[in-house]
């Protein structure tokens, strides 16, 4: 797609394009007004728990966000080449352009950015998406770019991927996202269950779903990473070879489940060998500290004042001295 009108160049009519990916603006907001409203209600809690509660709400809504999130990035692996190459089809016309290739759990990705943008009269400046998830047919969708006439580079690359393709790639990457994309919606699910356990609080159940979210995350890289034992095709531009690597939506998810490991162990450990520092982090001492206070004071017999404990003196005097008189 064009950069400056939104329109396709070989499509029939001109098609609007929006500016961002709106699955991304939804999950932000959902997670930036649940964080504005820990934020809101942050001075109603006393003492120094005030800080551990704000740790543990900014810590728990950053690894949902990142479980959830990444599923519709498209950046798990990535490459960039820069090289010659021909524009279009029947066409002796070469630009200088990069070429990108992002793969993602839901597709691959393919840019095509030229050097300068405006070249051959044209601004070149592409983004297609072709989709193998579990409701789309990537075959078709190459052949949908085929018929609306994409550039020679974004096919030349698109094409490497498809069933028929002889590097057998389609097959690899779409079992293996699909593995990993079901392990990280499990991922998500067992992060909710420790939300809840360590809300009522159950601390030590609720550091085993953490952990158990770990683990989740660390398969699903698993078995994105068995993707790359498989020989792949060069994907050459003259002498220029386009080659991927691990993307950020990699790293992240990596950097996040080695967080919920650590968090996980830290709150089994300390459940272990010091119940109370994790109660503290948990703001329960001073909760339960003042319930027992309450309920101590409560069933503590009242104080008597001056004149009662004068009249119980003075009664136990006089039965005294009856007592005396009678013996």
């Amino acid at each position: 797609m064009t950069l400056w009108d939104g329109s396709f160049p070989f499509y029939p009519g001109t098609n609007a394009c929006f500016p961002f990916d709106t699955t991304w603006a939804i999950i932000a907001s959902v997670f930036l007004s649940a964080l504005v409203t820990s934020i809101i209600i942050l001075p109603g809690i006393r003492g120094k728990g005030r800080l551990f509660w704000l740790l543990r709400v900014v810590t728990s809504l950053f690894i949902g966000a990142v479980v959830l999130t990444i599923q519709f990035t498209r950046d798990w692996e990535s490459g960039w080449v820069t090289a010659n190459t021909s524009y279009k089809s029947f066409s002796r016309a070469v630009v200088n352009a990069d070429i990108g290739l992002h793969i993602g759990l839901a597709g691959v990705n393919i840019t095509l950015v030229g050097n300068p943008v405006h070249q051959v009269n044209e601004t070149i400046d592409y983004n297609e998406h072709f989709a193998w998830s579990f409701d789309a047919d990537y075959d078709r969708s190459y052949s949908e770019g085929l018929e609306k006439g994409l550039p020679s580079p974004i096919l030349y690359v698109a094409e490497k991927f498809t069933t028929q393709s002889p590097c057998n790639m389609h097959r690899q990457y779409r079992i293996s996202s699909r593995y990993a994309s079901i392990t990280l919606w499990m991922a998500l699910c067992t992060w909710l269950i420790s939300i809840l356990l360590f809300s009522m609080p159950i601390l030590l159940y609720g550091g085993y779903m953490l952990l158990l979210t770990a683990v989740l995350m660390l398969f699903s890289l698993l078995f994105f990473v068995t993707v790359r034992n498989i020989p792949k095709c060069p994907i050459l531009f003259g002498p220029a070879s386009l080659k991927t690597d691990y993307g950020r939506s990699f790293w992240l998810t990596l950097t996040t489940g080695l967080l919920c490991l650590l968090l996980g162990l830290s709150v089994i450990v300390l459940n272990s060998v010091h119940p109370q520092k994790l109660k503290l982090v948990f703001n329960l001492d001073e909760g339960k500290r003042e319930e027992v206070d309450g309920w101590d004071k409560s069933h503590l017999p009242a104080e008597s004042s001056s004149s009662e404990q004068d009249i119980l003196m003075v009664s136990l005097g006089e039965l005294c001295e009856v007592t005396a008189t009678k013996l």
